[in-house]
């Protein structure tokens, strides 16, 4: 395909499924109707080369639309007729702005979620398989309260070795919500870096159709299994993306510490397919599968 630079191309190529749960990722372009064919008009971009590209709407569960880029009203009525969900996130997912209230064309998912929250020992046996992919082990303790210490211990070491081997002065996890600017640099760095982890969770909880606000070990939030799946990434990705983020950031005072965690999360998430790692984990333990829903 020629394409001249710095112009969009001509040729009419067609963007094949990104993603094997349904998920196509597009950004810096035009998302519209013509001919009732979906296309995406792009610049140039990691994701895509510059380009007309028809989009295979039917066969995909989720658009994610990244930065730079538009929708028109006629794609969102097509899009909304065949039950494909559509977001806009920022790069590599590292935040999700908004999704339609579309739900799956199936609810398989939201009722095998809601059987297993409704029924106490269910919710208590998910949430110890929570913390077992955490400790590598089914921990013999099934009070929650007394799993939440045991984990509270483990990521307070957790940061410890973190800090050691990164060259940081760790002086404890401090949040004040009321001045979260406030905190020091590897504070402020875990703070973004959970909020973007955060954000891949809730593309994944909303692509599979699970129930946002039925956490098995949050509770009170909104969200709060989003946060679960979330903080089943803490030590492995988030602690170290804040802490190596932070290290560049204490040894240089001018360097933007959100924006280079951020485009440091958007590279790592797609680097190690953050977001399609989440989906699985989601549906092992809800215990279903991709008959459950197109995904």
């Amino acid at each position: 395909m020629s394409l001249l630079v710095g112009r969009l191309g001509l040729a009419a190529a067609r963007i094949p499924q990104m993603d094997r749960h349904g998920l196509i990722w597009l950004e810096r372009g035009g998302l519209t109707v013509e001919e009732g064919t979906l296309r995406f008009r792009a610049a140039a971009s990691e994701a895509l080369e510059s380009g007309d590209y028809a989009v295979p709407y039917q066969g995909v569960s989720m658009i994610l639309l990244g930065p730079g880029s538009t929708v028109s009203h006629d794609a969102l009525r097509l899009l909304a007729r065949h039950g494909t969900l559509l977001a806009a996130v920022g790069e590599g997912g590292v935040k999700i702005y908004t999704a339609p209230p579309l739900g799956p064309g199936s609810s398989a998912v939201a009722r095998a979620h809601a059987r297993l929250w409704a029924d106490e020992k269910a919710r208590l046996d998910v949430a110890r398989r929570m913390y077992a992919f955490r400790f590598g082990r089914i921990l013999p303790h099934r009070e929650i309260e007394v799993l939440r210490g045991i984990e509270g211990a483990r990521m307070k070491e957790t940061y410890r070795i973190a800090a050691e081997q990164h060259g940081i002065l760790w002086q404890g996890r401090r949040y004040n919500r009321q001045n979260p600017t406030g905190a020091d640099i590897p504070n402020q760095a875990l703070n973004h870096a959970a909020t973007f982890v955060e954000s891949a969770a809730e593309i994944a909880v909303t692509a599979v159709g699970a129930l946002a606000p039925l956490g098995f070990i949050h509770e009170d939030s909104s969200n709060a299994f989003t946060l679960d799946i979330a903080d089943l990434y803490r030590a492995e990705l988030t602690v170290p993306l804040a802490f190596s983020v932070a290290k560049r950031a204490l040894a240089d005072p001018e360097l933007l510490l959100e924006r280079a965690l951020r485009k440091e999360a958007a590279q790592q998430f797609r680097k190690q397919q953050v977001i399609a790692g989440m989906i699985d984990r989601v549906k092992e333990l809800l215990r279903v599968n991709d008959s459950s829903r197109n995904t």
